[in-house]
């Protein structure tokens, strides 16, 4: 008789025969779900389904509506694509593909040496894929020594892996296979490529995009919907890292390694004070515009970008003027509450939309208004004699999250306004076949800030890091392709300064909590970076808003 071997499921005792993989399980709990099980949860980690049980193992599942379970879906669904590509051109083809950023629901992809991706190349593509599908193939993963992965890459041409891995502590990496093709990836991933199913490819600029579900409608793919907008600010940043000859976490490493850092830090802001001066010309050069509305997503470097825009605002004879839109909030008790019961400061009634229009119109025809400060001690609007009048070459720079949104400033001529949106695009990627997304580097920009303005600990920002994208989803992002000019806050060199400050924060988060899955996972990603001491970052940076430092008030 086989030996046994016990574990609890969902809080429900279970025995099942030694060396019974969580798959098994998973497809015998399926029923209880209404969105495919992908990945285990035992004993507060996860695992991959294909993994053996062990004796006294509390498990729990994970669906692909859950946000590791997606995580892995569209990572997965990268490997499969890449197996195409490798059944269609062999090799050499897969070495060639690069994926770059999100656009619509889907990511962007390239092929070099392809101008345009053609659609009866993708549909050859998408074929092979949907055969993989059917097969229902095993995506296996082996364990490698480091010297093991960077000779395997180093054999497959996939230099910029073997880069990677040159720098890396971890003693090992692991590479998955599907159907005889091998890649690295950055977390977890499916069982098989039977878990696949619903995906598309769209030809879109110089490339294409693999389009999948949305995490909270997994079982649909939605329509292509491009925003030209952002496209064109992520792609100028992409360029901007080939004009410095960084695309991956390895480049950027070897530059650490070989001193270069100090002149990349010095481009690398160059780079994004030649932007802003940009944007500075073109507003003085439109007399009308009197409200510059700056929104973005949270820790994005909204308050350094509006600083810094005013020196250069400045320097062509303007007269700045900072509102924050935080001092317009209405009274706490009247703050409207959200499923929760707390308080949702994110949604636009938060804001007292008529006093806020009634003080711009009092401006724009040329009376005095009072401005309200807010005291977010006592949670009431206070008023300190900020009496304003604007002058000729007076204008009036607007931050917060609904300055994109004309239901907040409706009274306001439309000819008077100028909106920016600021965001940190993050530019680099892991390496070829592996992106960083960008709400990674906002929440490791947002844990050290909250630590050393707040006092906030890691566990708590990650805890609240959910709510606050929720936010960003409905009232900052369907708004953005409003904006008259975007700006990319995020800096190629950041990700490795923010190491060191993040990682004895991260430390701080016990096993046994909740947060403590989502700190492994940043840790592990760290990991890839060669840090880079902040002592060298200018005083104006962005990145100081976060780390300290700052010339500016923020």
């Amino acid at each position: 008789m086989d030996n046994q071997i016990r574990v609890k499921i969902n809080e429900e005792e279970r025995v099942y025969p030694e060396g019974t993989a969580y798959l098994v399980a998973a497809k015998e709990y399926q029923k209880d779900y209404s969105s495919d099980i992908v990945l285990a949860m035992i004993n507060g980690k996860l695992q991959e389904l294909n993994k053996k049980m062990k004796n006294g193992d509390n498990i729990s599942f994970v669906t692909v509506a859950d946000k590791p379970g997606f995580e892995a879906y569209r990572r997965s669904m990268i490997l499969l694509l890449l197996k195409a590509i490798q059944h269609i051109g062999g090799k050499e083809e897969v070495q060639r593909v690069s994926i770059h950023f999100s656009v619509s629901e889907g990511l962007y992809f390239t092929i070099s040496g392809m101008k345009s991706v053609k659609v009866k190349y993708l549909k050859e593509v998408k074929s092979v894929m949907k055969d993989l599908v059917k097969r229902n193939i095993v995506i296996s993963k082996d364990s490698l020594d480091t010297d093991g992965a960077i000779a395997l890459f180093q054999k497959l041409g996939m230099k910029d892996k073997e880069k990677l891995f040159h720098y890396r502590m971890a003693s090992r990496v692991n590479v998955y296979s599907l159907d005889g093709f091998h890649d690295y990836f950055y977390g977890y991933m499916v069982p098989g490529s039977g878990y696949l199913k619903k995906f598309d490819l769209i030809p879109y600029d110089e490339g294409f995009v693999l389009q999948i579900p949305e995490r909270r409608n997994p079982d649909i793919v939605p329509p292509f919907k491009p925003e030209a907008k952002i496209f064109a600010i992520q792609k100028e940043s992409m360029k901007w890292g080939e004009l410095l000859n960084i695309s991956t976490v390895g480049d950027l490493n070897e530059q650490v390694v070989n001193g270069k850092v100090n002149e990349l830090i010095l481009i690398q802001e160059a780079l994004q004070e030649k932007k802003i001066a940009e944007i500075a010309q073109q507003i003085a050069s439109c007399p009308s515009k009197k409200l510059i509305m700056i929104a973005g997503p949270s820790s994005s470097g909204k308050t350094t970008f509006s600083h810094r825009l005013s020196i250069q605002l400045s320097a062509h004879g303007l007269k700045p003027h900072p509102i924050p839109m935080d001092n317009y909030f209405v009274d706490r008790e009247k703050t409207p509450k959200d499923e929760d019961g707390n308080y949702n400061f994110e949604c636009l009634e938060a804001l007292d939309a008529e006093l806020f229009n009634q003080n711009m119109c009092d401006l724009l025809e040329g009376k005095e208004a009072d401005l309200p400060v807010f005291n977010f001690k006592t949670g009431k609007r206070e008023y300190k004699g900020n009496i304003l009048k604007l002058e000729p070459n007076d204008v009036l720079l607007i931050e917060g999250i609904h300055g994109l949104n004309d239901k907040l400033s409706y009274r306001l001529p439309k000819e008077s306004k100028f909106k920016v949106y600021v965001s940190a695009l993050t530019q680099l990627n892991i390496d070829e076949h592996n992106r960083i997304p960008t709400t990674d580097g906002r929440l490791l920009r947002r844990i050290i800030r909250d630590a050393r303005t707040r006092g906030t600990s890691a566990q708590k920002t990650i805890a609240m890091w959910p709510s606050v994208r929720r936010g960003e989803e409905s009232y900052i992002f369907p708004n953005q392709e409003q904006a008259d000019v975007m700006f990319n806050s995020a800096l190629i060199y950041e990700l490795a300064v923010l190491k060191i400050y993040a990682e004895p924060l991260l430390f701080g988060i016990e096993k046994s909590a909740p947060e403590y899955v989502e700190a492994k996972r940043l840790l592990k990603f760290l990991d890839y970076f060669v840090g880079i001491p902040g002592e060298n970052i200018p005083i104006n940076s962005i990145l100081r808003e976060f780390v300290g430092g700052s010339c500016f008030h923020v």
